[in-house]
């Protein structure tokens, strides 16, 4: 056949396939064409499109692939267009076509934006063309897209802004569901958001959309209310006062009745939001000098409309009526001035009406949210004070609240007078002092108005950062005797009464140690009291030492915000503590009961998380001061530094000290592993050896845990080098050398746990040989249950050693790593190991997928379900507990696999929800709970079991157990029922 036949033949269907031959042609290779051939092509190809309709779709794909070549000649994009949209009925071509033509105008407009403008108001008449009529959601996102790159690149739009508005509103709003499996994934709210897009692009469609979107919001659909709403919302960030103006009575009442008579959260949050974006929009106009302040118009109105809500008696539309206020006050300086002004009086009006604590609580909190808003606007607007009229009165009022005994009412005073504090010169000296007072007597509530004295401690907080001065003269001064007159009490031992006074006393005063200055009276007033505590014949519980630290390590915590007390607390702390510890660890004929409480173990613990939280956020450079001190004093008992330190014998917790000073290793534990990574330590090559011996010797579980916690400690921050690789050869050693002795095996596990921990979690290489030998003594009769404890260690947090907080090296994903790493060799062990101890196995597998984050964990579920449900045969309650809390979510998230396996997970529920262990009980309903997640046509079989099952814990003789089952078996009673 003679070259170009297929072209020229006389058949339509053999042109056409011609035609696409050479358009796939095209597709793959207009980048090589030269710019003669895209003009004969182009040539041809326009030809074409007055051809036979059954060469238009080939016709169109070749004109595709030429708009994409950079050679294109300039002009010829213009006459592509013209010739579309001349020769071309675009709506009654198929939805693939019509795809091609759309994509033609976008790959011409982003190359050719010039010569498409050149076209002036043509070129947007001729897409109004293609585009009308358009249904399919493929072809309208693409539609839309273009809409809005007319408006936004400024394409002239001339006679024909209200066409292009009809041709895009009547998709207004979007009704759109996709069908079922649908591949092409576009969902209702993309074709919403690309719609939304065009009609709030340009003030010039404002007169034909506003009316529109009146009618949609007063309609019953509520879809429609939402999205005009949301449109309204988007459409204010590019409107002004002069699109507005004729609207804004219609769309006011539309919003006002929605707030006021809707049913749906939703319309309401929307209809508010809109109020805030239009007051925004009429706020942000310039006045001209004789131009109508229509801001202020609209607000008249909409207070007109809604204060004599505020004054009915039943109060039935205050709360609407204060939500549109606030809307509207939000919005800009002016209009909370405006609003602030005129509604204030009223609401303190009203308070003082209204008897009820329930009506003035209600009132407080209408009158607390215009005083957030104030001061949202009052850092913009200095000049204007508003409040400033009202201060006498809204104290007054505040101070009111707070004396009533309804506790709702208080904790609303609370949160005002916070919000009063923070705004200047609202609170003069008097109110202050009175505010402090009223703070002070809160913050010693009973145990009933626990949430107001949690409320009165944070507000404390809050304005001691502003006013420092007041609440060290007022409140500072009547804590410490109240903590002197604890001290007295605790000595007498009277009751408990005064001892919890003693501990709100602790709290109130670190809740205040928010300022530099107010931090230099608490902390030494707290440590005296430690101090005193120690001297005394005082007979402390532990639990009051305790409480002791707990103020400490929060004051610690509000010092890291500031580098100046960081240091402070850290330097007049820390040497305390260790003073005190190291007087109570020296042997002496006649211990003080204080000093045995000292070296108690949780005690040890909460000096821990001082010295921990003192440490973590000191600059490199002061750390190394501190570290030059306090490695000294355990490495060689110097105590230069320590306040009072005349002791009757040497520390030398290392050099066979007592077991006193061994328990002091804590102490440093917590110190060197809070230090920056940066920071050399002195002596580090002895104090690892040092350490590493205390790690396996006996007689004090708690010193040689400290010691191997601190030495895993250091070598997680240890940089890679000959000298890790030193300290690391020697913990295996160690390890080796203690687990092949009988006497130090329990110590060696230890060390070997912390050290494959701290490996694990920094990606050593030589974790996975540690975490083998760990694995190895799963089958050890005398280790093998620890052992199996320990994956809970390598998978868990610590909150002392090991931390992010404390600059340890602690990788992203390290979970993930551990179980791609070791649950396949955890599996082949169990299935390997004798019956007597597969349960370790069950046990460490557990713990390390209990931990694991759920994505990880789904698709290897389908291979690990089987020996989690054999973990729930156990006979350990441990393990059981652990495997449930593994399966509850999954029965959420993996529905169908756990389908399959529906029957064994009943019975085993059912079974475990007998066990001996309250928590076990409490998990397997919770699981069985859970269950009812699963398919129903899956569960209906096993309701009437289940429910028959689940009668017996309803009897249980613990509150917690019977409040699951109650709340399991009405979820099985529903199972099935219409609307469950």
């Amino acid at each position: 056949m003679p070259r170009g036949s297929s072209l020229e033949n006389p058949e339509p269907r053999t042109r056409e396939r011609g035609i696409q031959l050479l358009s796939q042609v095209l597709l793959q290779c207009h980048s090589l064409l030269l710019e003669k051939e895209v003009v004969h092509l182009i040539l041809f190809y326009e030809n074409r499109l007055k051809d036979h309709h059954l060469v238009i779709p080939s016709v169109l794909q070749g004109l595709r692939a030429l708009s994409l070549c950079v050679t294109l000649p300039p002009g010829l994009a213009v006459s592509v267009l013209k010739a579309i949209f001349q020769e071309v009925h675009v709506q009654s071509l198929p939805q693939v076509d019509r795809h091609t033509v759309y994509s033609i105008i976008t790959n011409f407009m982003r190359t050719r934006e010039e010569e498409l403008k050149g076209l002036g108001a043509d070129f947007t008449f001729g897409f109004i063309q293609v585009m009308d009529g358009e249904k399919d959601p493929r072809n309208l996102l693409v539609a839309f897209r273009i809409v809005h790159d007319l408006i936004s690149r400024d394409y002239s739009l001339g006679p024909f802004v209200e066409e292009l508005f009809e041709v895009t509103s009547c998709y207004f709003p979007i009704d759109f569901t996709p069908p079922p499996n649908d591949p092409h994934g576009i969902q209702r709210d993309d074709l919403i958001l690309s719609l939304r897009a065009v009609l709030a692009s340009t003030p010039r469609f404002a007169e034909f959309l506003l009316p529109l979107l009146i009618e949609k919001v007063d309609s019953e659909i509520l879809s429609a209310k939402l999205d005009s709403l949301q449109t309204l919302n988007a459409c204010c960030a590019v409107y002004g006062q002069k699109e507005l103006k004729d609207f804004l009575p219609s769309l006011w009442a539309s919003i006002r009745r929605e707030v006021f008579q809707t049913a749906s959260e939703r319309v309401e949050a929307e209809g508010l939001a809109a109020l805030h974006s239009l007051t925004a929009c009429l706020s942000r106009s310039v006045l001209r000098a004789d131009a109508e302040d229509v801001l202020d118009f609209f607000l008249s109105n909409i207070l007109q409309d809604c204060r004599h809500h505020l004054c009915e008696p039943d109060m039935k539309l205050v709360w609407p009526s204060a939500k549109l206020l606030q809307a509207a006050a939000g919005a800009s300086a002016r209009a909370c001035h405006h609003i602030t002004s005129n509604v204030l009086p009223l609401l303190l009006e009203q308070f003082h009406k209204h008897s009820q604590s329930n009506q003035r609580r209600t009132i407080l909190e209408m009158i607390l949210g215009f005083l957030k808003l104030q001061q949202k606007w009052s850092s913009e607007d200095k000049g204007e004070r508003p409040l400033s009229a009202f201060k006498d009165q809204l104290c007054s009022l505040v101070f009111t609240a707070l004396t009533d005994p309804n506790t709702q009412l208080q904790l609303v005073g609370i949160r005002t007078l916070t919000v009063l504090g923070a705004q200047p010169d609202l609170l003069s000296p008097g109110d202050l002092e009175l505010a402090v007072g009223h703070l002070y007597r809160l913050s010693f509530l009973e145990e009933d108005a626990q949430s107001c004295r949690v409320a009165a401690l944070e507000a404390s907080g809050t304005l001691a950062t502003l006013y420092p001065v007041a609440f060290s003269s007022h409140l500072v001064s009547k804590l410490a005797e109240e903590l002197c007159m604890g001290e007295s009490d605790l000595a007498r031992e009277d009751g408990p009464t005064k001892r919890s006074r003693h501990l709100r006393c602790l709290q109130a005063l670190s809740a205040v140690s928010t300022h530099p200055s107010i931090v230099k009276e608490t902390l030494p007033l707290l440590l005296q009291h430690l101090c005193q505590m120690n001297k005394g014949n005082v007979v402390a519980e532990p639990s009051e030492v305790i409480a002791v630290c707990q103020s400490l390590q929060r004051v610690a915590e509000k010092c890291q915000l500031d580098p100046e007390s960081c240091w402070y607390f850290h330097q007049t702390a820390i040497p305390c503590l260790l003073a005190l510890a190291v007087q109570a660890s020296m042997p002496e004929k006649e211990h003080s009961i204080m000093r045995k409480v000292l070296l108690e173990d949780e005690v040890l613990a909460a000096m821990v998380s001082v010295i921990g939280t003192a440490t973590t956020h000191l600059s490199p450079d002061l750390a190394a001061q501190s570290v030059a001190c306090i490695v000294p004093l355990f490495l060689d008992g110097n105590i230069s530094f320590l306040p009072e330190n005349s002791f009757p014998c040497r520390f030398q917790p290392f050099q066979d000290g007592s077991s006193g000073q061994r328990r002091l290793v804590a102490l440093l534990m917590a110190f060197v592993c809070s230090l920056p990574r940066n920071v050399e330590i002195p002596q580090l090559n002895q104090l690892m050896r040092e350490l590493l011996e205390l790690s396996c010797c006996q007689g004090c579980p708690f010193s040689s845990t400290a010691a191997a916690k601190c030495f895993a400690g250091l070598l997680n921050k240890h940089p890679a080098g000959q000298q890790l690789d030193e300290f690391l050869q020697l913990a295996v050693d160690k390890v080796e050398a203690g687990l092949g002795s009988g006497a130090h095996r329990s110590q060696a596990f230890t060390l070997l746990l912390w050290v494959t921990k701290a490996l694990v979690l920094r990606y050593h290489p030589l974790s996975s040989c540690l975490t083998d030998r760990l694995m190895g003594l799963l089958s050890d009769s005398e280790l093998g249950p620890k052992a199996a404890d320990g994956f809970s260690l390598l998978m868990s947090d610590c909150t002392d050693v090991l931390t992010r907080a404390g600059h340890a090296d602690v990788r992203i994903m390290f979970r993930q790593r551990f179980f791609t790493d070791n649950v396949p060799a955890l599996v082949q062990g169990f299935h390997a190991a004798p019956q007597d101890v597969k349960p370790n196995y069950l046990k460490g597998l557990s713990h390390v997928l209990n931990r694991l984050p759920k994505p990880v964990l789904l698709p290897e579920l389908p291979t690990l379900l089987s020996l989690l449900l054999e973990a729930l045969s156990c006979p350990d309650c441990v393990v059981q507990l652990s495997t449930l809390s593994c399966l509850q979510p999954l029965l959420q998230e993996a529905p169908q696999v756990m389908s399959l396996h529906v029957d064994t997970l009943v019975t085993k529920f059912l079974n475990l929800s007998s066990s001996p262990s309250m928590a076990v009980r409490i998990a397997a309903l919770q699981c069985m709970h859970a269950l009812t997640r699963l398919p129903t046509p899956v569960l209906l079989p096993y309701k009437p079991q289940v429910i028959r099952a689940l009668a017996k814990p309803l009897d249980d003789k613990k509150r917690l157990v019977r409040k699951e089952a109650v709340s399991a078996r009405g979820e099985w009673f529903l199972l099935g029922s219409p609307g469950s």
